[in-house]
């Protein structure tokens, strides 16, 4: 008798351990109701806004582009770089476009400061009037103190020069004051001098790219081959996993012809 009675309280323990097992265990595979409405966590979850990626143009549109189809070169090399930057992927980098031209009395806003996919065509640069680069670096220099414009997230500003002569303004307290501001600093910077009477120590006191001081343009394809070129680096930055880090500017003579217009 006391044999029969043990071996039935060790059943009914063991039928009351398998009962709260399987309570334990459908607890873990049927989770409690949410409440109606309750937001889940897939949806609180927000995709990582890309950074900006700043590339600020200083265009020389002063009459004497208007010889030797320099300023329809200029025309053509800006609008491939725009079209080529609209079509980047902006995974870590929104490359954004902006065009600051000087010819005649002052310089002016060309294109806005904006992301290149948002840019829908570009307005056709006409050459005329003098050479006001030193108004040129003071906008410049506004553009790059905006925290509006650029916020404090933003990467390493491109800044490109081109030039086919001398200032006709003031420019050596302006250029002093872009370079010597925070951003200014910073920023990566190109030059171009097209043709013969470009100033070149002005452009070299710009630039701060010690592998290609100053390009130089002798004709119109070099115009847009130096466009070609910056439009490469950027883009290499723009998919690097550290966009901030510097990238070469390739000027080399095979440089392959996969930004042309017809293929865009």
């Amino acid at each position: 008798m006391a044999l029969a009675k043990f071996r039935e309280d060790i059943v009914s323990r063991f039928h009351q351990a398998t009962v709260i097992r399987a309570k334990e265990h459908d607890a873990l595979l049927t989770p409690e109701a949410e409440p109606k409405g309750a937001p889940t966590k897939l949806k609180g979850f927000a995709a990582p806004q890309p950074r900006p990626l700043p590339v600020i143009v200083l265009a020389d549109i002063s009459g004497s582009m208007s010889v030797n189809g320099k300023i329809d070169a200029l025309n053509e090399a800006l609008k491939t770089m725009i079209l080529s930057f609209g079509r980047e992927s902006r995974l870590r980098a929104e490359i954004q476009v902006g065009l600051i031209t000087f010819g005649g009395d002052a310089a002016k806003v060309h294109v806005p400061l904006v992301g290149a996919h948002r840019i829908e065509g570009v307005k056709v640069l006409v050459a005329q009037g003098r050479t006001p680069m030193g108004s040129a670096f003071a906008l410049a220099r506004q553009w790059l103190e905006d925290k509006e414009l650029l916020p404090s997230r933003a990467y390493r500003p491109v800044l490109v020069l081109v030039s086919d002569g001398e200032p006709t303004d003031d420019w050596q307290e302006p250029l002093a004051a872009l370079k010597a501001s925070e951003r200014g600093q910073k920023a990566t910077r190109f030059a171009m001098a097209i043709g013969a009477d470009a100033d070149r120590a002005m452009l070299r006191q710009f630039t701060n790219d010690l592998e290609a001081p100053v390009f130089e343009a002798d004709g119109a394809q070099d115009i847009v081959k130096f466009f070609r070129a910056v439009t490469m680096s950027v883009m290499a930055r723009s998919t690097n996993e550290s966009p901030n880090a510097a990238q070469p500017l390739s000027l080399s003579d095979d440089l392959e012809d996969d930004l042309d217009l017809d293929a865009l």
